[in-house]
């Protein structure tokens, strides 16, 4: 009898406690952890909700951008802080499901030191080619493709990014070749296509501009259905059913972090997302789609990209020592 009190007791004593930081919070500035440099996606969308957060909270939340490693570097910052709600990541997919199948050794394990706090946004890839390459549709580019003697180089923003790995399922999938020409970066990479120094590459969306200009040819796209950036541009869906590739960004927090601030966060991120002055800016910073999911659907998500990637990395053979 004493031992069920006293585990009924510590129960109710965590549950106060817990709920007590929760009504205490935010007690100061949150730091928002971007892992990536200025002006790219990941630091838009973190600009773009700060302010929405700090409204929400009546704390300052600060973005910081902390860069290395493909997301390791912020990561693992956010992982060591004090699971308290104050240090939080805006994390990129490729951390969660990539990282851990292409580093030989991984300073944490982002899988179990991160809580998942919230889904925030969502978007796919153009296949987007040179204008001097003698294709003006998906089909017609793939026969061109597989015809090329030497075959065509096409250009990604970094070994085993998603860029990457996206381009490498496309030629298992399509059987064709290709030879991966690596840039330090998204924006590198776009130069060099849209100069002519490689054919093709998988572009953001944030390439619409260059799209529309004739600076670049788009002839699909790899969201589950067509981008309303530029809508005429097919899914490659509807060529392949089973190729969908989406990247995605979603808000991390300490493990351990009190559940009631968790959903705290998750509220006003959902809320934040609602709002069509936040819409409206997400889809000009680059198209990107708000991307509202439920714990449950943001942890199946993550279970099943982890599948995709550590078999599609196996497949390739991308490491990173």
């Amino acid at each position: 009898m004493c031992r069920v009190f006293s585990r009924l007791f510590i129960a109710l004593l965590a549950s106060l406690l817990c709920h007590g930081a929760a009504a205490q919070y935010p007690s100061r500035p949150i730091r928002l952890l971007v892992p990536f440099p200025p002006g790219g996606g990941p630091d838009l969308v973190g600009r773009i909700l700060a302010p929405k957060f700090s409204d929400a909270l009546g704390q300052p939340v600060v973005v910081e951008n902390r860069v290395g490693g493909n997301g390791n570097v912020a990561g693992e910052a956010v992982a060591k802080s004090p699971a308290d709600g104050h240090t939080l990541l805006l994390g990129n997919d490729s951390l969660f499901v990539i990282n851990p199948h292409l580093y030989a050794r991984m300073p944490f394990d982002p899988l179990k030191d991160l809580a998942p706090v919230a889904s925030l946004v969502s978007n796919g890839f153009f296949l987007a080619i040179n204008p001097s390459v003698p294709a003006r549709t998906f089909r017609e580019f793939i026969e061109y493709a597989r015809r090329a003697d030497p075959p065509l180089q096409y250009a990604s923003g970094g070994n085993g990014g998603q860029h990457h790995l996206t381009m490498e399922r496309l030629k298992m999938r399509a059987g064709i070749n290709m030879v991966h020409v690596p840039y330090k970066g998204g924006a590198p990479a776009t130069t060099a296509t849209v100069a002519g120094e490689v054919a093709v590459m998988m572009s953001g969306t944030s390439t619409a501009p260059q799209i529309k200009a004739g600076r670049l040819r788009a002839l699909a796209f790899t969201g589950p259905q067509r981008s309303r950036v530029l809508p005429e541009v097919p899914a490659i869906a509807e060529f392949y059913p089973d190729f969908v590739m989406v990247q995605w960004y979603g808000l991390f927090a300490p493990a351990g972090t009190p559940e009631a601030v968790l959903a705290r966060l998750r509220a006003e991120a959902d809320r934040a997302l609602a709002l069509p002055d936040v819409r409206e800016k997400l889809s000009n910073a680059g198209g990107v789609e708000p991307w509202i999911a439920t714990p449950e659907e943001f942890a199946a998500e993550l279970r099943s990209q982890f599948a995709t990637y550590a078999k599609l990395v196996k497949d390739v053979g991308a490491k990173i020592d």
